[in-house]
């Protein structure tokens, strides 16, 4: 029987062309070798499984071969190729740093590199995870590396580029090695594949080409674990049952149910994943690729970005074809979501659970219909409960409004069951909440004629509310969607009232403005500035401006930027005037008093002010300091 060899090493590559997913680098050495232009030190470096420690070997037997083709390929039958291919090759170096990585093993290879090669022009010193060595080791080998003899040459190779020292980077020639992508893999497999003798459809080659992760050396292995499994006929389904891989199926009903607002069959699809010894966390990244190949699949001209077999791409495009963008980019988001706060989650199955809920209702809950009542004000059967349609009512005395997202609105012969007292009940429920948000439309009480009926406030509640602007929906208002004209009527309403409120005098502004002042007692900050601010009030055209100055730039500008706003809405509710503008300016400095802040200054101007005091200091000898 002869001796198996794993694909990993039977199928190595041991020329340029073979060398699979690195075509940039290939190019780049063999113009090198063609130029006579060879670094004496270079650092391949990349993730596993790539090539690098099999690039090195390919340039060092290409430089030394006696006979290479016109695109620089090595022989193969000169007396260099053939030693090395025999393993008793002089001129070609191996060192593996994980296990010598001392100062001694470098000093050995120093003593080595002074040796010229006995056959071919260069000894070639490949040294593997380079970034293995100690820092004692990298520091003696800097010299050799920097300085070497004309006939050495050394390849550095590591996974790790950052944990090598910054002055052995500057002196070797860099080469990034990337993945090789997911079409190589499978082309390179299939090839070997029929080499084998081994049938395996394109579905079973993608799944291992994604498990390998840019890794020829992984997806070889794995490939053989597969044989080992399956034989000579490779199904998909024995595949991902080997490698425990979620089927892509699984995506698919999930979607679907996602479309069909179904969240319970995505429940118990979830449960038969976790049965099944899946872990959650990677069935969530599983259900995100698959969203993102959905909308990949329905953007037109980006298929290159699809890394499918040709049996799929159908299916991706069909399913596709049902999703609407902003499902699939809410959907995405909702996944990322999940997979964010998972780790912190208490519940992780509940998490996760949640987040496929959400996705059901992405395309908005189902609708709910008005119940049916009889005359006498009892619901019939079948209808629905007490809270679902006092809404609906709400939504049908609004003139029918209901949700954006709650499908077609109502016929009128089916809101004609809903009896008077239940639409007065509606009405009353609608009146008495100050702001009902429905979808995109808002209900207010200040668009409803009934709300106009509603107590004032007074005294100081009064001036809050009238001071404190109220918040609107970003939605349109009721009044406006039962009357087209009504928004562009209310500014001008507005402005005709306005016009007609008598502008108030200098005496009532400075009273108003003491009254604001006190309002403020409970921010001391703000108090004592508008109260101790002068004020000056001046007339121009249709509106008066009340300046008031502060002591200080920093209090102007402080008030300028955080309360004027408030502050002008306050006055403007005391005076019951809205044509009143404030106008923060700074004392200047010969008008502002010169106030005593420390206690010699205060006592100093008690004494002068009040004679009688500086006689008593005097007579009892007091210290004022």
């Amino acid at each position: 029987m002869a001796q198996y060899i794993v694909s990993a090493r039977k199928y190595r590559p041991d020329s340029f062309e073979t060398l699979i997913g690195q075509d940039n680098i290939a190019r780049t050495l063999k113009n090198s070798i063609i130029r006579g232009q060879l670094a004496h030190a270079y650092l391949f470096c990349g993730p596993r499984g790539v090539g690098k420690t099999s690039a090195a070997r390919i340039f060092a037997k290409t430089i030394n071969c006696a006979h290479p083709s016109a695109d620089m390929e090595p022989c193969g039958e000169c007396e260099s190729c053939v030693s090395f291919r025999e393993g008793r090759s002089y001129c070609i170096h191996e060192l593996d740093a994980a296990s010598n990585n001392g100062v001694e093993d470098i000093k050995a290879l120093m003593e080595q590199v002074q040796i010229p090669p006995q056959v071919g022009k260069y000894s070639v010193f490949i040294i593997d995870e380079v970034h293995m060595l100690t820092q004692s080791a990298f520091n003696a080998f800097l010299k050799t590396l920097e300085e070497p003899p004309a006939h050495a040459i050394f390849i550095l190779a590591t996974t790790e580029k950052h944990k090598i020292i910054p002055t052995i980077l500057s002196r070797c020639q860099t080469y990034d090695f990337n993945r090789i992508s997911v079409p190589d893999i499978v082309r390179n497999l299939r090839d070997i594949a029929g080499k084998e003798g081994v049938n395996v459809d394109d579905e079973s080659l993608h799944v291992i080409a994604h498990k390998a992760d840019g890794a020829m050396r992984d997806a070889l292995t794995i490939f053989d674990q597969t044989v080992a499994f399956c034989g000579t006929d490779i199904h998909y389904e024995d595949v991902i049952r080997n490698l425990n891989v979620l089927d892509y199926e699984y995506s698919f009903r999930l979607v679907d149910a996602f479309l069909a607002k179904d969240y319970g069959t995505a429940l118990l699809i979830f449960d038969e994943i976790l049965a099944k010894g899946f872990n959650a966390l990677h069935f969530v990244s599983a259900l995100g690729s698959h969203l993102r190949d959905l909308l990949v699949s329905r953007t037109g001209g980006l298929d290159s970005l699809l890394d499918l077999p040709a049996s799929l791409r159908e299916r991706y495009r069909e399913q596709a074809g049902r999703c609407s963008v902003k499902f699939l980019y809410d959907a995405l988001g909702v996944v990322a979501q999940c997979e964010a706060g998972y780790r912190g989650a208490t519940s992780q199955r509940l998490h996760i659970e949640f987040a496929l809920m959400r996705l059901a209702f992405l395309g908005g809950v189902p609708e709910v219909v008005a119940p049916a009542v009889s005359a006498s004000g009892e619901t019939l059967a079948g209808a629905a409960d007490p809270a679902t349609s006092v809404l609906a009512g709400s939504a049908a005395t609004g003139s029918g409004l209901r949700p954006s997202n709650a499908g077609p609105a109502l016929p009128s012969s089916a809101s004609s069951h809903v009896s008077a007292s239940t639409a007065g009940e509606a009405t009353k429920s609608t009146v008495e909440a100050p702001d009902i948000s429905c979808g995109s439309v808002s209900v207010e009480s200040a668009d409803i004629p009934a709300a106009k009926s509603m107590p004032q406030a007074s005294g100081v509640s009064r001036l809050t509310a009238a001071a404190s602007p109220r918040k609107r929906s970003s939605g349109l208002s009721l009044s406006s969607l039962l009357n087209d004209e009504e928004p562009d009527k209310a500014p001008a309403a507005e402005e005709s009232v306005a016009a007609q409120q008598p502008l108030p005098d200098a005496e009532t502004l400075k009273a108003k403005w003491a009254e604001l002042a006190a309002a403020y007692t409970a921010q001391p900050r703000l108090a004592n500035a508008l109260a101790g601010a002068k004020l000056e009030v001046r007339e121009e055209e249709d509106r008066v401006v009340l300046a008031f100055a502060l002591v200080n730039e920093a209090q102007r500008s402080w008030i300028a930027e955080k309360k004027l706003r408030e502050l002008e809405d306050r006055i403007q509710a005391l005076t019951n005037c809205r044509k009143i503008r404030l106008e923060p300016e700074v004392l200047p400095e010969e008008h502002q008093e010169d106030k005593k802040y420390m206690p010699v200054e205060k006592a100093q101007d008690l004494m002068q002010k009040n004679p009688e005091v500086g006689a008593l200091i005097k007579d009892l000898s007091l210290d004022i300091r």
